[in-house]
């Protein structure tokens, strides 16, 4: 059984409620400064479109405090910034996403909680954090996809026709080796690679197609190419013209 809340002020009510929430949490107490308060900073973080951002519109925070968890979480606790009693908890935005990575994500709107911080521990523990940690992985996910174009190089296949083949090399990849030996390429160990054989040049088209659109959905794309073109029997390659050499230049 817990003991007794020994004081209701905000700033105890933070440090009890850190020590009562799952995981290592620190709390720090920002206080009324006498008009020169900087929680400014801290409210336009409160990841909230809900009570709490309602709140912070119709009232200056005199006070609060932040609630931080190893992770980097934090949580915004303040008073019911009008009549009531109890405290408004809500999450605060991570820092480091860019703004774009918080598009269609719903805000983990926070709640009001008693003024008894065990209560309230609980309140945070199954309602506020689930739906923080939900939002937290959209945006994250989000932040990912934004940078992996710019990183990432689009994969590819070469098939190139060799004779009536066309072999492929081996893409080391079990699902693109598949999806060329669905449609009719078999391993050729020797060379390291995938050959599509046979003298029905209907029946190749149909499996290149086959693989590509196969491959296509792995998000693999396809390039068909032709050999470089072998010189004519009994002739020699022209070699390029040697560069004009400077007679010699005797002086007197």
């Amino acid at each position: 059984m817990h003991a007794p809340t020994p004081d209701t002020g905000l700033g105890s009510f933070a440090a009890v409620l850190a020590g009562e929430l799952p995981g290592t949490w620190t709390s720090q107490y920002h206080p009324d400064r006498g008009g020169n308060n900087d929680h400014d900073d801290l409210t336009t973080t409160v990841w909230d479109m809900n009570e709490v951002a309602d709140a912070l519109a119709k009232h200056t925070v005199d006070h609060c405090a932040v609630l931080t968890r190893d992770d980097g979480t934090r949580l915004f606790v303040t008073d019911p910034l009008g009549h009531g009693e109890g405290y408004l908890i809500a999450a605060m935005a991570p820092k480091d996403p860019p703004a774009e990575a918080f598009r269609g994500v719903s805000e983990p709107d926070g709640i009001a909680v008693a003024d008894d911080p065990f209560s309230a521990a609980e309140d945070v523990t199954h309602d506020l954090l689930p739906r923080y940690d939900k939002a937290l992985a959209q945006v994250q996910n989000h932040a990912a996809r934004l940078t992996a174009p710019s990183l990432a190089q689009p994969e590819h296949l070469v098939m190139t026709w060799s004779g009536e083949s066309i072999v492929v090399d081996n893409p080391e990849r079990p699902d693109a080796e598949l999806a060329l030996a669905v449609h009719g390429f078999a391993f050729d160990a020797g060379r390291n690679a995938y050959v599509l054989s046979g003298d029905d040049s209907a029946q190749q088209a149909a499996s290149i197609r086959g693989a590509g659109n196969r491959l296509s959905a792995l998000g693999i794309g396809v390039i068909l190419r032709h050999p470089p073109p072998r010189p004519a029997l009994g002739t020699t390659p022209v070699a390029p013209p040697a560069p004009p050499v400077p007679s010699p230049h005797h002086s007197r």
